[in-house]
């Protein structure tokens, strides 16, 4: 049996409040998700310009739930933008939902960046939506907040870890063990894959790469993987991801029936 048909998969068309007050509580290992931003994001059927307030109450509830069923070492991944004209969104979240859970890391999905070159010559990567002003930066990173029950979760940092630049620091620090691999650290270049049709590749306004619902399966450590939840599935990115790394049971709620069938579509 091969990786790719090791995982089963209970994906449900509905609204994920409902879906995950019928789970067992500390039944989950692992969620990871991105919720809608709130900052008027185009969805086929969600509206996303929610008053602040009553955005932060519904996210608490959702949130309220993801807690009751994660598990007592279990890790939640939350990936959330925020817009030039509304920065403190992503940082108001966080400290609606610190009642229940502890902010452990903080990690800096960097979706495009430029960097300077020995010759002087400047060498960009990654992909951006570029903004016309005057005031504000383009803006190339989103947030992913790595949140758990006590922050005591324990990670196997070294899965997405990077070869040292400096090789005498293999030696010089005790706790490489002599081995040529790092922690990676908490800023993430996942750049989106380059593609001709939206509406055929990435039918979703605002998903994230496989790549990066990868890094956050590996980074919690697969093998302590059983369950794993999104509870905004959208068109399945976490699913897939689940799929390529063997999670053995993914659970999946998405309340659009346009998304959900395209999830679906893909993981068949």
């Amino acid at each position: 049996m091969g990786v790719f048909d090791m995982t089963a998969f209970a994906l449900e068309h509905g609204d994920c409040i409902d879906g995950m007050s019928r789970l067992p509580e500390a039944s989950v290992d692992l969620i990871v998700t991105s919720p809608p931003y709130n900052l008027g994001i185009s969805y086929s059927q969600y509206c996303d310009r929610a008053a602040r307030g009553s955005y932060l109450d519904w996210s608490e509830k959702w949130a309220v739930e993801a807690r009751r069923i994660l598990g007592s070492e279990g890790s939640l991944f939350l990936n959330i933008g925020s817009a030039p004209s509304n920065p403190l969104l992503p940082h108001e979240m966080i400290m609606r939902l610190r009642s229940l859970f502890v902010l452990q890391n903080t990690i800096h999905w960097i979706k495009a960046i430029s960097l300077e070159e020995e010759d002087g010559t400047a060498l960009s990567r990654g992909h951006f939506k570029p903004i016309n002003s005057r005031r504000f930066l383009n803006d190339c990173h989103e947030y992913i907040f790595h949140l758990t029950p006590e922050g005591t979760t324990p990670l196997d940092r070294l899965a997405l870890g990077v070869p040292y630049q400096d090789k005498s620091n293999i030696a010089r620090w005790s706790h490489t063990g002599g081995s040529d691999l790092r922690c990676r650290g908490n800023t993430w270049f996942v750049p989106y894959k380059t593609i001709k049709s939206r509406d055929k590749q990435r039918p979703h306004p605002a998903t994230f790469p496989i790549e990066l619902a990868e890094n956050c399966i590996k980074l919690h450590g697969i093998e302590r993987v059983e369950i794993m939840l999104d509870p905004f599935l959208g068109i399945g990115n976490s699913a897939v991801a689940a799929q390529q790394c063997g999670v053995p049971k993914f659970i999946g709620f998405e309340i659009d029936e346009t998304y959900f069938t395209e999830a679906k579509r893909r993981l068949a």
